[in-house]
């Protein structure tokens, strides 16, 4: 086998595990859009509740 096709064959073996382990890896992860809605909604809440109640006008 010539050594340009071996380093190839080399390299592709290694980006396909890399996919596969990005894969597997994106599988598992929750997904960072439900996380980032609550936290900014958890911030909204909290800036609401740390704010002074509105005054009253007589």
């Amino acid at each position: 086998m010539h050594t340009q096709a071996q380093l190839a064959r080399h390299h592709m073996t290694e980006l396909r595990a890399q996919a596969e382990s990005h894969r597997l890896a994106k599988k598992t992860r929750p997904e960072r859009e439900l996380r980032e809605r609550i936290g900014w909604t958890l911030v909204e809440v909290g800036l609401r509740l740390a704010s002074p109640p509105p005054a009253v006008a007589s």
